[in-house]
């Protein structure tokens, strides 16, 4: 799984402790998530995406082999 996060959060103007507070986990989790060592839940995907008013897939990018 790819992320944009890091690209999303320049784009906001967000840091990571910021873009945690908006999607209530810890930065920690943020921090995680872009370094691709952490898949997050649906519901912290669902809230981060909303912070960016972005669908889900246009956040979090899977690749065909982790789908199928």
């Amino acid at each position: 799984m790819k992320t944009r996060l890091k690209e999303l959060r320049a784009r906001e103007g967000l840091n990571q402790t910021e873009l945690a507070k908006k999607a209530r986990v810890s930065r920690q989790t943020v921090s995680l998530i872009e370094r691709n060592e952490y898949m997050p839940s649906l519901i912290i995907a669902v809230r981060i995406a909303n912070v960016f008013k972005e669908p889900i897939e246009n956040v979090f990018i899977f690749s065909e082999e982790e789908l199928s």
